[in-house]
């Protein structure tokens, strides 16, 4: 993709927003950074974009002159694509991309590329760790927290980069094709944004949609939209599975992790594994699948696995006060990761939930707290929906805050030695946090002080 001397609009001003102009600004284009929100504060846009930034800033209405100037519009993932003034650069014929594509069309090396509503920065963090040990230039990028157009000058022909990619970012690639791919689950999430469930799978599925039979797709078979999408794709295709034997990939076998491509190969037993539960197995056989397809030996694999800690903010042990466990689980965004959080807990258990609505059900939430439970703490734009529910389903033992400092201590005043507090919201962050990374940072902050 050439850019130099193109006038290229970048749209959102969020952290792969700047890292785009950035790219942008090198490779000799003409940048403008574009935010609807035009109560952002010009100064310190220009802060992030650094002293020798030339590009323009525009906030709030977008002027039809400066549409109707563009060559390119490189839309960041926070942004919807079906906004009236994204429409009306549709209809102008300016192609719009992402943030992914400009960094994949820029960039050198290959993909390993991870999708999925829930497992997917444990995942990605693993196979990340994995290729560093493997390769001397690897990269972890993405929805992880590092734009993919921050490290693209540092890419090589041999690099390997792995990227965490969400929904919303998939909706935007044209040419991206990741080497290896891998879908883990779906369930349903961001429907606020995507709609339908139909056009949510669809944005994940683009993940392999630019694969050729050279490459691989590792995909969950005990999820059956999965398993039926694997009969439609062109790469080859490696299913996981936590619940069966499997003649081609890798499976769960009396607490033994075993690869099959084509010889039977003993990975590890899960007693080794510092991570704790099914759907962390089931990220570590996909990790692994990546890992081996991709070339790695396996004695890297083994080793790399059996160091890992887990990431922060999913089931994080915090620390253990007056008899009673913390743990934060802030990146449990959406009720079926919040449902592996109470899984992996093995105590009577005081539940922090509630925050941003994304037209999420919260009965499986519910009905998976399996008399774990003592209190539900509820809090955030979706306290009564998720009272109402949980009413529905038998479950009455609710306590409704204002504050998120109230939930903690409410918590903290009705725990008993041998009792869990856990912070795993089923919610997004919006509204009080900036992300669910402060408000687990805010979680721990309280515990740490008492």
């Amino acid at each position: 993709m050439l850019v130099e001397g193109k006038k290229v609009l970048v749209f959102g001003s969020g952290i792969s927003g700047i890292g785009a102009a950035g790219l942008l600004e090198e490779r000799g284009a003409d940048v403008v950074l574009y935010d609807g929100n035009d109560k952002l504060n010009r100064e310190e846009l220009r802060a992030k974009l650094g002293a020798e930034s030339k590009a323009e800033i525009v906030l709030g209405e977008c002027p039809e002159e400066l549409i109707r100037s563009l060559d390119i519009v490189v839309i960041s993932p926070g942004v919807p694509t079906d906004l009236p003034v994204v429409n009306r650069m549709r209809e102008c014929g300016i192609p719009i991309i992402g943030e992914i594509e400009l960094a994949y069309e820029l960039g050198k090396g290959e993909v390993l590329a991870i999708t999925g509503t829930n497992g997917k920065t444990t995942t990605t963090a693993l196979l990340g760790e994995i290729m560093k040990r493997a390769s001397d230039s690897a990269f972890v990028v993405g929805n992880i927290g590092n734009p993919y157009t921050t490290v693209v000058d540092e890419t090589r022909e041999d690099s390997v980069i792995v990227a965490e990619m969400s929904s919303f970012q998939l909706e935007t690639i044209v040419t991206f094709r990741p080497r290896v791919s891998a879908i883990l689950n779906i369930t349903p999430d961001h429907l606020n944004r995507h709609h339908t469930m139909e056009a949510y799978i669809e944005a994940k599925m683009n993940v392999a949609k630019n694969q050729t039979k050279d490459d691989v797709c590792v995909l969950n078979y005990e999820d059956e939209v999965l398993r039926k999408f694997g009969e439609e794709v062109t790469a080859e295709v490696l299913y996981f599975s936590s619940r069966r034997k499997l003649e081609k990939g890798i499976y769960l076998e009396d607490g033994n992790i075993i690869y099959r491509n084509p010889e039977e190969c003993l990975v590890c037993n899960v007693e080794e594994l510092k991570l704790l539960g099914t759907h962390n197995y089931e990220n570590v056989m996909a990790a692994v699948a990546m890992a081996a397809s991709y070339g790695v030996d396996m004695d890297v694999i083994r080793e790399t696995i059996r160091d890992f800690a887990g990431v922060e903010h999913r089931i994080e042990f915090v620390a253990e006060k007056n008899g009673v466990a913390y743990y934060n689980d802030s990146k449990g965004t959406n009720p079926d990761a919040a449902i592996k959080g109470i899984q992996a807990m093995r105590r009577p258990t005081m539940l922090i939930g509630g925050g941003y609505d994304k037209d999420s059900s919260y009965k499986e939430w519910i009905e998976s707290f399996d008399g774990k439970v003592k209190k539900l703490v509820l809090l955030g734009q979706t306290k009564e929906k998720i009272a109402k529910e949980a009413r529905e389903c038998g479950f009455y033992d609710i306590i409704l805050v204002d504050t998120f400092e109230e939930a903690v201590m409410t918590c903290v005043k009705l725990a008993e030695p041998g009792d869990a507090v856990l912070l795993s919201p089923a919610c997004a962050s919006w509204g009080m946090f900036k992300n669910y990374e402060e408000r687990g940072d805010k979680f721990k902050e309280i515990v740490n002080s008492l």
